[in-house]
């Protein structure tokens, strides 16, 4: 038996869930992007206090590990590191776009797009195939109604995710369409089992979030 502690702060609504094996036994969520840090633990704690565990009967802890908020990207990994070094298990990270595009792959004819909104016209996205391999790398794009217009002549697209929104308006091509299905961390288990189980674990001491930009922060006036 394998027993795995699920964190998703990488958007605008955070959740926890523990799993054993392949079944869901909690889920909690917070829906305000500013009370994260403050929530995350005390959920945590409550999440094993329910289901009869204590901390130390962990296996595991896996977390989105970005892009995403910058914010929330640090609380949710920090929270993980510090449990893992605690309790002497290991991290397992799986990256946010990943977590989305497995959540809609079940509807998807050919390739998925899972887009996060990052203010603007600009989403940060990748592209999978239905394998959920890799076809292209996560960046951050400029939205406009060429994006995608050489993938979309021979491949169908399914576009999901916070991001897409903003490009449906843009792409009226056949061979695009959109998902409003969204992610939280129960689907998180369904990927950090895999890897739990295929020991594919991510180093403790040098593992940092996936930002893709750098944080940049105006300069107040005096």
């Amino acid at each position: 038996m394998s027993l795995i502690l699920n964190i998703d702060t990488a958007l605008n609504t955070a959740s926890v869930c523990l799993a054993k094996d392949e079944e869901i036994l909690s889920l909690a969520f917070n829906d305000d992007q500013t009370d994260h840090a403050a929530w995350l633990h005390p959920a945590i704690a409550e999440l094993l206090q329910k289901n009869g565990f204590s901390p130390n009967q962990l296996d595991a802890v896996a977390v989105s590990i970005g892009p995403g908020s910058y914010t929330g990207l640090r609380v949710g990994l920090s929270a993980a590191k510090g449990l893992c070094y605690a309790l002497k298990i290991p991290l397992i990270t799986i990256g946010t776009l990943k977590l989305m595009a497995n959540v809609v792959k079940e509807d998807a004819n050919s390739l998925i797009c899972p887009m996060i909104d990052a203010r603007r016209m600009e989403v940060f996205t990748a592209v999978y195939n239905k394998q959920l391999g890799e076809i292209i790398p996560a960046h951050a794009l400029l939205l406009d109604e060429t994006c995608f217009a050489s993938l979309l002549a021979t491949e169908k697209i399914l576009f999901c995710g916070t991001g897409s929104k903003k490009l449906q308006p843009l792409v009226t091509h056949l061979n695009a369409t959109f998902s409003g299905e969204t992610s939280n961390a129960s689907n998180l288990s369904a990927l950090s089992i895999v890897n739990f189980r295929n020991n594919e674990f991510a180093d403790l001491a040098y593992t940092e979030p996936l930002y893709i930009k750098e944080f940049y922060s105006p300069a107040h006036k005096a």
